[in-house]
């Protein structure tokens, strides 16, 4: 039985108390979102497990949203689909129900990975789609020299791309996904030419693992980095970022289908 936080939130971030902006923070980047949908091939019926506040999901598919945490399900636009109350360990869903399944920056936030996704590959009859970040790649984005502990909790969250590749089965394909240089999807990297977007504390509040490090030593993460700035010695080291089109980072679509 999964613990759930007091809003559903039923992973190991409180949504209930971090998810109030996530809507105005975490835009979907039509680029990235480009991907997903070639990733889903042909598939109409599309089920999106974790879904938040409806990030990435068509409006030109048939999509079911499964979300536990009632703050984000609150904050879905009225144009998408209420949001099924359920988490990914327990679908509550016939075998083979749709064509596809989806789900973006989510598993990293379940309390059982392997249920999670054996039950994303029992309930979908072709592709199952997954964005997220490999651990491996995690802390070689330059916000590790200011932020190591935030980005520690990143790498410690965040599976393997060997485990999920595993527990899926079947023909699995792995590949990095660039993230534009205005990345609407204010996630950790997306600004990486844009640090001073890491200095507004609705935008770290947007990105979970801030929330696993304490407020004294964030304070002293974000004064380092304002530091920097105000002195130029953050574009001294990587003020070419700042007219690179896109960084090549952690970010890992993942696409598996049944043998």
């Amino acid at each position: 039985m999964n613990k759930r936080g007091v809003d559903g939130s039923a992973g190991d971030a409180d949504y209930g108390t971090i998810g109030g902006g996530y809507a105005d923070h975490r835009r979907p980047d039509e680029r990235i979102a480009a991907r997903i949908t070639e990733a889903l091939g042909l598939s109409r019926t599309v089920l999106n497990v974790g879904a938040g506040a409806g990030s990435y999901e068509s409006t030109e598919l048939d999509v079911t949203a499964v979300e536990p945490s009632a703050s984000m399900r609150a904050q879905r636009p009225a144009h998408l689909p209420a949001a099924v109350d359920a988490v990914a360990e327990d679908l509550p869903f016939g075998d083979d129900t749709f064509d596809a399944a989806m789900t973006t920056f989510s598993i990293h936030q379940w309390s059982d990975l392997e249920a999670g996704l054996r039950e994303m590959r029992r309930v979908a009859r072709g592709p199952v789609v997954i964005l997220t970040c490999d651990p491996d790649l995690v802390r070689e984005f330059w916000l590790y020299a200011y932020a190591p502990a935030v980005l520690d909790t990143e790498a410690r969250r965040y599976p393997s791309i060997e485990t999920i590749a595993r527990t899926l089965g079947g023909e699995v394909s792995v590949a990095p996904v660039p993230i534009p240089v205005d990345c609407t999807d204010g996630f950790n990297e997306a600004y990486y030419a844009r640090p001073e977007r890491l200095l507004d504390p609705r935008a770290r509040q947007a990105c979970s693992a801030w929330s696993f490090v304490a407020a004294e030593e964030r304070e002293r993460y974000v004064g380092a980095l304002r530091g920097d700035l105000e002195s130029g010695a953050w574009d001294r080291r990587h003020g070419s970022l700042r007219q690179q089109p896109a960084l090549h980072g952690s970010l890992t679509l993942i696409r598996a289908i049944p043998s």
